[in-house]
């Protein structure tokens, strides 16, 4: 599947890198294995997105207008741990 990788500006000024799957590019079966009690729809700002963050394992909400360089695609395979 795709990922993809890119550094991004923090709230506090620092940088940080995150690799990350798409939701919506996501096994329906996998985001249903991390999600308890149910879909219930969240409103994101302008450039916000959920997405799964590879290194921590876990959701973020990534923010597309404090990127600081180019988001490159790379191909991941998605486990379930």
């Amino acid at each position: 599947m795709k990922a993809y990788k890119t550094t991004f500006k923090k709230k506090n000024g620092s940088e940080r890198t995150i690799r990350f799957v798409r939701i919506s590019e996501m096994p329906t079966e996998f985001i249903g294995s991390k999600i308890k009690g149910g879909n219930r729809p969240h409103l994101l700002g302008e450039g916000m997105e959920l997405v799964w963050d590879i290194d921590e394992n876990d959701f973020r909400i990534f923010n597309s207008k404090n990127v600081v360089d180019k988001i490159e695609e790379f191909e991941y395979t998605l486990t379930t741990q």
